[in-house]
């Protein structure tokens, strides 16, 4: 799967998740993070606790809080909603896309992966 990041470009975003998941390493969560705003329209990223609590952020305070809390919410409805359609399935990615923004979550047990980015005009 790619993600489009404005009109034409597109990011190889399996690549950031499968590092994120193997592991938080320190210098690879570096990695991840300069990859991903390396991206034009990208606002954002975050990594997140299952709790919904920041641990990485490379926005201002009060925004990554805001983030953190209403995404973790949206991602555990999500996740319920799938298992209800199907127990043996599982919520792997999920994608929000306004007139403004997109914000693009990969969750796992133990973190969440958000970015944030310009929606494209075209």
């Amino acid at each position: 799967m790619w993600i489009l990041t404005g009109p034409a470009k597109r990011v190889p975003w399996e690549v950031a998740v499968e590092i994120f998941r193997s592991t938080l390493i320190p210098s690879e969560v570096e990695e991840i993070f300069k990859r991903l705003l390396s991206h034009k329209g990208v606002m954002g990223a975050i990594i997140a606790s299952s709790d919904g609590i920041a641990i990485r952020s490379t926005m201002d305070n009060s925004t990554t809080v805001q983030y953190c809390g209403l995404i973790q919410q949206l991602t555990a409805k999500a996740r319920s909603a799938v298992r209800d359609l199907d127990p043996s399935n599982d919520l792997t990615f999920l994608r929000i896309r306004s007139k403004r923004h997109e914000i693009m979550v990969a969750p796992d047990r133990d973190y969440s992966l958000i970015v944030v980015q310009e929606t494209g005009t075209d």
